[in-house]
């Protein structure tokens, strides 16, 4: 049976026509050509991506060769049934929503198809508006779902905040320069500095400079998931692909489809998962754990380390071929110590974002306390000189003069020695308590317990 005529379609589509349509892309399978042309047209029409096939074979093609975010889908198909392709698209990790149409069923049929994991089921002959009203549904459902994903990574500390670039020194302004030349491209891009210096901050202009902006940016500090469980976390897993393993879920790189996925601290990937990361790059499609089926993907990938990759790959702990990969742009972020005349604007950006967020009376700041903090080294960085003026507001006063120079040690130290010293400082204030030291350090726990155990310390 076919649907309502084009005329109706029209008036439909105008009444539901949203920009919003033009982030997804539809599959449409179904052995009528009259159907498929029909939903073709309507969908088009709000600006949305729609591909179509006449069978469960044809859909599969079009899946490997492209990412959907929904599938229309007929049961009664030639050869192999819409049911039967859900239940292994479902098996396979598909994360979209599919929804059935039939001109044939009953209450058992739909209960099937739910329980195969079908998002919708719809009678033929249909309404346009009823399909699109499901795929409204199903829409709205992935925008809240990935949006509610990243605001809990971003409460959960991995997220962190977006200050901006701050600072007009030389180097800042050739950095700035270079993200502007970068930004637009669809490069891999790595970002290399010491910790602290905000690598994902700049990780996040190139996002926002980026066409695309207006997709999700998802972070992970690589250090902070254990080896086993990083490959599920990036690519997902199927419904029983592992003990614990009671349904399936997305991975990160779904998250970030359309958008940049940053992968902090990847000088600590293990070696295996550098394999399939390189293999994602380079072909970009994933493969969830547990599944024999990959799935395109779309995402920018911007990774940052404070390592030196040259010698992690001389020691043969990071593999030659994915440091060439992700080293086609590389932007280096100076230290504070190579731009002191940008430490009073972040002063006074801290000041102003801090006091308001805390809800306390800014700092007062006279040009001497500029004088000094200029001076100090700032071992841990943009990071440290942030904590410093938290921890200031909340202690109602900036250090004097003389105890902000008595943070810095006079004697020249090797840097590994600067970064111990000032670790050490930090637990000393936290009384030994490891995990709010990891977060005033803005580092993860397992990297401070790394630490501990190179310096000898329980």
């Amino acid at each position: 049976m076919n649907p309502c005529p084009p005329n109706t379609t029209d008036t439909a589509v105008a009444d539901h026509r949203e920009a919003a349509w033009s982030e997804y892309a539809v599959l449409v399978v179904d052995d009528e050509a009259g159907v498929r042309n029909f939903l073709e047209r309507a969908l088009r029409a709000r600006g949305c991506r729609v591909e179509v096939a006449g069978s469960a074979e044809e859909g599969a093609e079009r899946l490997r060769e492209h990412h959907f975010d929904a599938i229309v889908l007929d049961i009664a198909l030639p050869g192999r049934s819409g049911m039967e392709w859900l239940r292994s698209l479902k098996n396979a990790g598909f994360a979209g929503d599919v929804i059935l149409i039939t001109a044939f069923a009953d209450i058992e049929t739909a209960i099937d198809a739910l329980r195969a994991g079908a998002s919708d089921f719809v009678l033929k002959p249909f309404r346009v508006d009823q399909i699109i009203n499901s795929l409204q549904r199903c829409f709205e459902r992935a925008r809240l779902y990935r949006e509610n994903f990243v605001l809990q990574r971003q409460v959960a500390g991995l997220g962190g905040e977006v200050a901006g670039l701050i600072g007009h020194s030389a180097p800042m302004r050739a950095l700035c320069d270079m993200i502007r030349r970068v930004a637009p491209t669809p490069a891999t891009v790595l970002i290399l500095g010491e910790s602290g210096v905000g690598k994902e901050v700049t990780a996040r202009a190139l996002h926002q400079m980026s066409p695309r902006a207006e997709r999700s940016f998802v972070p992970l500090n690589c250090a902070a998931v254990s080896a086993e469980l990083i490959e599920s976390e990036l690519f997902g897993h199927v419904r029983g692909a592992f003990t614990g393993a009671r349904e399936a879920r997305r991975g990160l790189f779904h998250y970030a489809n359309g958008g940049t996925l940053f992968l902090d601290e990847v000088g600590e990937l293990p070696l295996a998962m550098q394999t399939k990361l390189l293999r994602v790059l380079e072909e970009r499609r994933i493969r969830p754990v547990g599944s024999e089926a990959e799935v395109p993907v779309d995402v920018r990938v911007v990774a940052a380390t404070n390592r030196d990759l040259h010698a992690e790959v001389a020691a043969g702990r990071f593999r030659r071929d994915l440091f060439y990969r992700l080293e086609v742009l590389t932007l280096s972020i100076p230290p504070l110590r190579q731009r002191p005349e940008d430490v009073a604007e972040l002063v006074q950006h801290f000041n102003a974002q801090l006091s308001s967020r805390l809800g306390l009376p800014p700092l007062t700041v006279t040009p001497a306390d500029l004088v000094s903090l200029a001076t100090y080294p700032w071992p841990g960085n943009v990071r440290e000189l942030r904590n410093l003026i938290e921890r200031s507001l909340i202690l109602g006063s900036l250090p004097v003069h003389n105890q902000v120079q008595g943070m810095a040690d006079p004697l020249p130290l090797s840097l590994a020695e600067v970064e111990k010293r000032h670790i050490l400082a930090v637990l000393d204030q936290c009384g030994g308590n490891k995990t709010h030291a990891a977060t005033l350090l803005g580092v993860s726990r397992k990297t401070l317990d790394r630490k501990a155990v190179e310096w000898g310390l329980a």
